[in-house]
């Protein structure tokens, strides 16, 4: 098991790859979900608040929202985005990797 300061050396793209693969190996769903969940405020932090926007925007939801989060979740390891998802890769590593 990883080291705060270990996986703070870390790129993000290898954050992700390494979260998703321990998310895989224990079929967890609810990272996913919390991924998800996550991904309206790293869109802002990433500077891309029109898509923050568009991802809590009620009238979305009903029919693109979900979608557009689904294809979120296929970027959450590039940039900006992957950059701001950082603490939340880090914090699922240290509480699940062993």
């Amino acid at each position: 098991m990883a080291t705060r300061a270990e996986l703070e050396k870390l790129s993000s793209k290898a954050l992700h790859d390494r979260a998703m693969a321990l998310a895989r190996r224990r079929l967890d769903v609810k990272f996913l979900w919390d991924l998800m969940e996550q991904l309206p405020p790293a869109e802002a932090a990433a500077g891309n608040l029109e898509r923050a926007e568009e991802d809590l925007n009620p009238t979305s939801w009903a029919a693109y929202a979900p979608v557009m989060l689904i294809e979120d979740l296929f970027r959450t390891d590039q940039g900006a985005l992957a950059d701001a998802l950082r603490p939340f890769y880090i914090d699922y590593l240290l509480k699940h990797e062993k």
